[in-house]
C-alpha cells in the first residue's frame, strides 16, 4: 500500500508547538492503547506542515538517550530529515513519506522514559530563545535551513560508527527546530555552526 501526501491544513501551523515543552507534552499526550506509538501518530501530534517542529522532532528523538541508542533509529531520521527537507527544497505544498516510515513504532513505555529526561532541560531551554535576526528565520533563512539540515542527514548514517557524532547531528536538527519556532535568528546562527562542524567532523573521519 503506497502512503498517500498529507494534504496542508491550515490549522496545523496555528496548533503545531511553539516550543519545545509543548513539543514534549504533544508527544506524550498520545493515546496508545495497544502500547505502541506509531511514527504517523507522533506527526500527527507535532503538525504535518510545520517545518520547524518536525525538524525538532527529529532531533530530539536523536538525542534522547533511551531512543538513540536502538540501532537504526538515527537511520531512520535521516531519512525523514532527509525527505522533508527535500520536498521544502522543491517547494512542495504537502510533505510525503513512505508507508514503512509511518508506520514504524515505539513502545510507549520506552518513549515515555526517553521523553522524561528532556523536560528539565527544556524548560530552561524555552526561556533562551525569542524572536531576533529574523532575515535568518525568514523565507530564505528556512530554505537554507532546509538544505544545511539535507546535508546533516546525508552525513547521519556513517554517524553510527563514530562514537557521539549522532548526537551532535540530533543536537543540530533540533537547534534548526528551535530557531525556526520561535524565530530566533541568533539560534538559527549557532546552528549553522553547529552544522558545519558536524560535517566536519564526519569528513575528518571518513577520510
Amino acid at each position: 500500500m503506497s502512503a498517500t501526501p498529507h494534504e496542508s491544513d491550515p490549522h496545523d501551523e496555528a496548533s503545531a508547538p511553539r516550543s519545545l515543552e509543548e513539543l514534549l507534552a504533544a508527544i506524550e499526550a498520545i493515546e496508545a492503547p495497544s502500547g505502541k506509538v506509531h511514527f504517523e501518530e507522533i506527526l500527527e501530534a507535532v503538525g504535518w506542515r510545520s517545518f520547524g517542529p518536525l525538524l525538532l522532532l527529529a532531533g530530539v528523538v536523536t538525542l534522547m538517550p533511551v531512543i538513540s541508542g536502538i540501532p537504526g533509529v538515527p537511520l531512520l531520521m535521516a531519512c525523514f530529515t532527509l525527505l522533508v527537507c527535500a520536498q521544502l527544497l522543491m517547494r512542495r505544498r504537502t510533505f510525503w513519506l513512505p508507508a514503512w516510515l509511518r508506520r514504524r513504532w515505539i513502545s510507549r513505555s520506552a518513549l515515555h522514559k526517553g521523553l522524561g529526561y528532556l523536560h528539565r532541560p527544556a524548560r530552561g531551554v524555552d526561556r533562551l530563545f525569542h524572536r531576533r535576526l529574523a532575515v535568518l528565520t525568514g523565507p530564505r533563512g528556512v530554505q537554507a535551513s532546509a538544505l544545511a539540515c539535507l546535508l546533516v542527514a546525508m552525513s547521519m548514517p556513517p554517524m553510527e560508527l563514530i562514537p557521539f557524532s549522532a548526537n551532535v547531528a540530533g543536537l543540530t536538527l533540533s537547534l534548526f527546530g528551535l530557531a525556526l519556532m520561535v524565530r530566533d535568528g541568533l539560534l538559527a546562527l549557532i546552528a549553522f555552526m553547529l552544522a558545519g562542524s558536524s560535517l566536519t567532523l564526519v569528513g575528518t573521519a571518513l577520510l
